[in-house]
């Protein structure tokens, strides 16, 4: 026949099973209200002692209380193992591959002229040369005067350059970046190692190849013993920093601000001057010619040194400007300027990687 202990002793073990059937904490809220909640079989037990006789209800407390004692460790404890299943069940069902790609939102891209400023100006930096900027508002003297541009040259006039009102102050914007070269002969000591990318501005028509508004890139060396070679070992490794393995050579020309003046052609990097003379191999691209013409260079005219107050007889240089537009052109088969200006994101994702 069972004793009272017997009974308390059942009361353990089902609550004891009843937590371990339990696997959410659902479950286990459910099995502590049955087994330890106020109409739960150890919680009546406990409150029949008062109906027992006075020698008994010592020895039934005792074993009901180390019962329940006994039950809600019991509990505590697998309710730290149902919260850490439970955590790990939940992470494991909402794990996110973060190797995966994932656009939360629309982005943009680094325009392609910004990105391929960002290098070209790398190039130089790592040569050991400086980023030169201005104004792009720029006093007429500094734009053409300073660069021995007379005040009758055709540049001058309204068909080639944006003048501000009103036309007395003389102020124009900027037709080239050099007057960038200009302020930096006059506000630092020599010797001057600078290249000056920027905006530039002239009286143009908007079409495939001509925009009023775009970008060049000059640059200014100015020191002791500096020849016509410096030039040409410097511009050699800015092309093929631009285009890799490829060939250049200089022809003459002229330029109010050097003297000797020369054009840099590239070799054509289409067809690599096969087409020269070879009528069964044209190419639109040099128009059958073997070079492409990227920018005009020279050594810095001795009037330009002296309006800057360098003396010539100590110090030379050279100077040489490209358009970063063309430069583009030429590196990604741009075929249209106006793609460059008209803000079509889809036109900068194309040329991801133009930049770098």
């Amino acid at each position: 026949m069972s004793g009272p202990n017997d009974s308390v002793e059942e009361m353990v073990r089902q609550a004891l099973d009843a937590f371990a059937r339990a696997t959410t904490v659902a479950e286990l809220n459910q099995a502590r209200l049955d087994h330890t909640g106020e109409r739960s079989p150890l919680a009546l037990a406990n409150r029949s002692i008062g109906t027992m006789a006075p020698a008994d209800r010592k020895t039934a407390g005792q074993q009901i209380g180390r019962a329940r004692g006994q039950v809600n460790q019991a509990l505590a404890a697998r309710r730290d193992e149902v919260e850490a299943a439970e955590l790990e069940a939940t992470l494991a069902a909402e794990t996110v591959d973060v190797t995966l790609p994932v656009e939360l939102a629309p982005v943009g891209a680094i325009h392609p002229i910004t990105g391929l400023i960002a290098t070209i100006s790398d190039v130089f930096v790592s040569m050991g040369w400086e980023i030169a900027e201005g104004p792009e508002a720029e006093a007429e003297w500094l734009n053409f005067d300073a660069l021995n541009i007379g005040p009758d040259h055709p540049a001058r006039g309204e068909t080639d350059t944006l003048w501000l009102d009103p036309p007395e102050a003389g102020v124009v914007m900027r037709t080239h970046t050099s007057p960038v070269q200009g302020r930096t002969m006059l506000d630092r000591e020599v010797p001057i190692y600078v290249v000056c990318p920027g905006k530039v501005y002239r009286a143009d028509e908007f079409d495939a190849t001509h925009v009023p508004v775009f970008h060049q890139v000059e640059g200014l060396c100015i020191d002791k013993g500096i020849t016509l070679g410096h030039l040409k070992g410097t511009l050699d490794h800015f092309a093929r920093a631009m285009f890799g393995d490829v060939r250049t050579r200089i022809r003459p020309n002229y330029f109010p601000f050097t003297e000797p003046s020369a054009e840099l052609d590239l070799e054509c990097f289409v067809c690599r001057g096969e087409s020269v003379g070879n009528p069964d191999r044209p190419c639109r691209t040099c128009s059958s010619e073997g070079w492409i013409e990227w920018g005009g260079c020279g050594i810095v005219n001795p009037r330009v040194l002296a309006a800057a107050g360098i003396d010539s007889e100590i110090y030379s240089g050279f100077a040489f400007g490209m358009g970063i537009e063309r430069t583009l052109m030429f590196r990604n088969n741009a075929a249209d300027m106006r793609d460059m200006v008209e803000g079509d994101i889809r036109f900068s994702r194309s040329l991801v990687g133009a930049a770098r």
